[in-house]
């Protein structure tokens, strides 16, 4: 009976030793379900990304797309809620480039069979709760399409193509820490 009581005291002593470890921890990290980092973060404000002159053959409403892609993303793939100015984390920038150029040139000839729509966003990325996280940085992503069609026909569909890839790239090097 004293063996039992030594092996019970023991493993209470351990449960209580864990227990003490982790309430007097300051080291909090928290994981949500994408892997993203978030630390002590619950809010998060996305600034409208206005078209820069750089980007004069934007859709007018290019920028209010682009903005909510990037607010659909952070509100459904982490716990974040949006918030105003003073948000934990905030995202701002503008679109910088919106281009298309011809690629694919056909040998023998001066006609490409494909146009490329490439668009550049500069983003701000500013993380109250952990300034080491904080960063200014340019993205930018295309789309390829056949020439035998006009911009007109297939921009919507390479807009969310580009959009899906930037707010991607843009939520992984903010949240994710690549």
């Amino acid at each position: 009976m004293n063996m039992d009581w030594m092996k019970l005291k023991s493993k209470l002593f351990l449960l209580a030793s864990v227990v003490l470890c982790f309430s007097f921890s300051g080291c909090r990290i928290h994981y949500d379900m994408s892997g993203a980092v978030l630390g002590d973060a619950k809010t998060v404000n996305v600034e409208y990304f206005a078209n820069s002159p750089g980007a004069t053959l934007a859709k007018p409403t290019y920028s209010s797309t682009l903005t909510e892609a990037l607010k659909d993303i952070l509100t459904s793939q982490t716990s974040l809620n949006l918030s105003g100015r003073g948000a934990d984390l905030q995202f701002e920038g503008q679109v910088t480039g919106y281009a298309v150029s011809p690629v694919a040139i056909q040998s023998g000839t001066d006609i490409a069979s494909f146009n490329r729509l490439t668009i550049t966003v500069s983003v701000k990325f500013t993380n109250t709760k952990n300034e080491k996280m904080n960063f200014e940085q340019t993205f930018s992503r295309y789309a390829d399409y056949p020439s035998a069609s006009s911009l007109n026909q297939v921009e919507d569909a390479l807009i969310k193509t580009i959009d899906d890839q930037l707010v991607q790239d843009i939520f992984n090097k903010a949240l994710i820490n690549w």
